[in-house]
């Protein structure tokens, strides 16, 4: 009789841990997500607003979002002679809470200042990549599509 006891109390052990764990994901699942793009490449800024705004969507908006941006990528965010649609879905992003980061190196390189910029960006004033760097040491997942 005693090994049944054992038995019994080892399923309601077992049982129960299995239980917390779903009680532990429900409340990681529930967690805000934080993720910072990377993009440098030109050809790829509709693509990766695109995936900003999905990701918004899939999430419900519980996501923050950084975007840091350098190389020649940044040339398409300048506010003058930027397409419409660029300035319209870059402008809803922000919106929703986008934060984007234009890279001080990039910026002195291509002589472009924050004035010259769509409305939104702060200067990653140590460059980028560093500025990737320190999003990720505050939890944030990195994604570059």
């Amino acid at each position: 009789m005693r090994r049944r006891d054992i038995f019994r109390a080892g399923l309601a052990g077992a049982a129960g841990l299995f239980g917390l764990r779903q009680v532990k994901a429900a409340a990681v699942e529930e967690e805000r997500q934080k993720v910072a793009y990377h993009l440098s490449d030109l050809d790829k800024v509709n693509f990766v607003l695109g995936n900003i705004k999905n990701h918004y969507e899939g999430t419900g908006g519980n996501v923050d979002i950084a975007l840091v941006v350098h190389g020649p990528a940044l040339a398409a965010f300048k506010s003058k002679g930027i397409s419409a649609a660029v300035s319209g879905r870059f402008a809803g992003l922000v919106q929703e809470g986008l934060s984007p980061h234009a890279c001080a190196n990039t910026m002195h390189g291509m002589d472009i200042s924050l004035a010259d910029l769509l409305d939104g960006f702060d200067a990653a004033e140590n460059g980028g990549v560093v500025k990737l760097a320190e999003l990720q040491r505050q939890g944030y997942v990195y994604i570059r599509p």
